[in-house]
């Protein structure tokens, strides 16, 4: 196993470095940087719920996308995507616009307004990480930064259903 104390650094695993130990930290390391991420959101000009940053970021990635591709997305019912749409246009940040070629399909859209405020809480939410990587040592920084290189290696390497509990 390599440490990340450096580059071909190889020592013999410690306790606490299997995968399971490793995934229970970062599962850790997860639920803070989520837990830091809220809050920067809750202090942006307009309060959201995660939900509905999330479904505006969906819709920022993929502009134009319709009702049904916003609730697979998010992995959410219908109906439950179409109240989550009425409410963020109701707060003026979507609109949901007649898709030129189809009558009944509508297709969504981010507002000025949206956009500006998803540029907020990215800003801030930068601003919050950015303090907390400072407070780390440079070394530190260095290998969270080769250690989440490696795990996107890893991941794309895998099956796209590889780590799934299987179906019984």
């Amino acid at each position: 196993m390599t440490d990340l104390g450096g580059p071909g650094d190889h020592r013999v695993r410690r306790p606490g470095d299997d995968p399971e130990s490793v995934a229970s930290q970062i599962t850790d390391a997860v639920d803070s940087l989520t837990a830091l991420w809220s809050a920067a959101a809750q202090e942006a000009s307009l309060r959201l719920s995660l939900h509905q940053l999330r479904a505006l970021r969906t819709v920022q990635a993929a502009p134009g996308l319709n009702l049904t591709a916003l609730a697979d997305g998010l992995d959410i019912g219908l109906p439950t995507a179409s109240r989550l749409c009425d409410r963020l246009g109701a707060a003026g940040l979507l609109e949901r616009v007649p898709h030129p070629d189809t009558r009944r399909e509508v297709q969504l859209w981010l507002t000025p307004h949206g956009q500006h405020v998803l540029c907020d809480v990215a800003a801030r939410r930068a601003q919050a990480l950015t303090a907390a990587l400072s407070a780390m040592r440079p070394a530190e920084r260095a290998a969270l930064r080769r250690g989440l290189q490696g795990f996107l290696t890893a991941r794309n390497t895998l099956p796209p259903d590889a780590g799934r509990p299987e179906n019984p």
